[in-house]
C-alpha cells in the first residue's frame, strides 16, 4: 500500500481575504439600512437584506475555512476539509433564496412601484458599490481554487451588481420619473444570480457524491499507469475530491511477478505516484500492488 499525502485546503489559504470581505459586507449592510431609513427606498432596504444574507454566507465560508485547517485524527482522517464543501452547498442554497426573493420583489415593484428619494439613493448606492467591488477584488484570486471562496465571490459580485442597479435605477428615476426602473434592475440581478448558483450547487453536490474530479480522465489514468514498466493491469480505479484542490485516487495495480519477488515494490509505488503528480496533478494516491490472478478471488472488482 502506498500513499502520497497532501491535506492542505484551498480555502484555508484565503481566510484573510474572506475576513476582510465579511467586514466590508457588514459595514455596507449598516450603511444601506441607514440609507433605507433616510430615503424611504425599498430598493436600498431590499439590497440591505441581500447584504445580510450574503454576510451570513461569507461568515459561513470563513468558519468552514477555520475548521478545515484543524488537523486530521483517527476518527476524521481528512480532518474537517469536507466542511468547505458543506459550506459551499449552504451558500448555494442561501443564494437560491436570495435570487427568488429578488425575482418576487421585482415583480411586486413592477405592479406597485414605491416612491423614493433618487438623489440620496444614488449616494448610498455609490458607497455600497465601492465596498462590494473591493470585496470582489479580494476574493477573485481564490475563486478558481475553492468552491467555497467561489460561492463567497458570487455573493459579493451579486452585491456589486445590486449596488450598481440601485445607482442606475436612481439616475433613471431622477431623470425620467420612471419608478419601475428599480424593479427591472432587480429582475436583471436575479437572472444573473440563479444560473451561477445552480452551477455552484451542482459542483458541490458532485464533490459530496464523490464524482470523478474535473480534469481527471480515468481512461487516461489507466492508460498512463499500464504503460509503466512492470504494470500488467489496473482495476478498482477510483478518483474523487475531498475538498477543492484536494483530489485523491486509489487503485489496485497488477504487477509482474519479479516486481514483488525482486523487492521492487517501493520503486513501483514511486513510479505510480510520480505518474499521477506529473500528468494529472493528483498528490494523494493509494495503490495496492498485487500479482496476476489476485482479482479472481476478490469479492468485488469494479472498473
Amino acid at each position: 500500500m502506498g500513499t502520497g499525502h497532501h491535506h492542505g485546503t484551498s480555502t484555508g489559504r484565503h481566510r484573510g481575504r474572506l475576513g476582510l470581505a465579511l467586514g466590508i459586507t457588514l459595514t455596507i449592510l449598516a450603511v444601506e439600512v441607514a440609507g433605507a431609513l433616510v430615503t424611504g427606498s425599498l430598493a436600498l432596504f431590499a439590497d440591505a437584506g441581500h447584504m445580510a444574507t450574503d454576510a451570513a454566507g461569507v461568515g459561513l465560508s470563513l468558519v468552514a475555512a477555520h475548521f478545515a485547517t484543524r488537523p486530521a485524527t483517527t476518527e476524521r482522517t481528512f480532518g474537517y476539509a469536507r466542511a468547505e464543501i458543506l459550506a459551499a452547498t449552504g451558500n448555494a442554497l442561501l443564494l437560491f433564496a436570495v435570487g427568488a426573493f429578488i425575482v418576487v420583489e421585482g415583480v411586486r415593484r413592477l405592479i406597485n412601484p414605491p416612491a423614493v428619494k433618487p438623489g440620496l439613493m444614488i449616494v448610498f448606492g455609490v458607497v455600497a458599490l465601492a465596498g462590494s467591488g473591493t470585496s470582489a477584488l479580494l476574493l477573485s484570486r481564490g475563486r478558481a481554487e475553492s468552491l467555497n471562496v467561489h460561492g463567497a465571490f458570487i455573493e459579493v459580485v451579486s452585491d456589486t451588481l445590486g449596488a450598481a442597479a440601485v445607482i442606475v435605477a436612481g439616475i433613471i428615476i431622477a431623470v425620467t420619473g420612471f419608478t419601475r426602473a428599480d424593479a427591472i434592475a432587480s429582475l436583471a440581478i436575479g437572472a444573473f444570480i440563479l444560473p451561477r448558483t445552480w452551477r455552484l450547487l451542482r459542483e458541490a453536490i458532485d464533490v459530496l457524491l464523490e464524482a470523478t474530479p474535473k480534469g481527471v480522465d480515468l481512461d487516461e489514468v489507466r492508460r498512463h499507469l499500464t504503460e509503466l514498466d512492470g504494470v500488467a493491469d489496473v482495476h478498482d480505479l477510483h478518483a474523487w475530491t475531498i475538498t477543492s484542490g484536494l483530489p485523491v485516487l486509489s487503485a489496485h495495480v497488477v504487477v509482474e511477478t519479479d516486481v514483488l519477488t525482486g523487492g521492487q515494490g517501493a520503486k513501483m509505488l514511486d513510479m505510480l505516484q510520480e505518474c499521477l503528480r506529473g500528468h494529472f496533478d493528483v498528490e494523494h494516491s493509494t495503490f495496492q500492488l498485487e500479482p496476476g490472478g489476485h482479482a479472481d478471488h476478490e469479492p468485488y472488482v469494479c472498473l
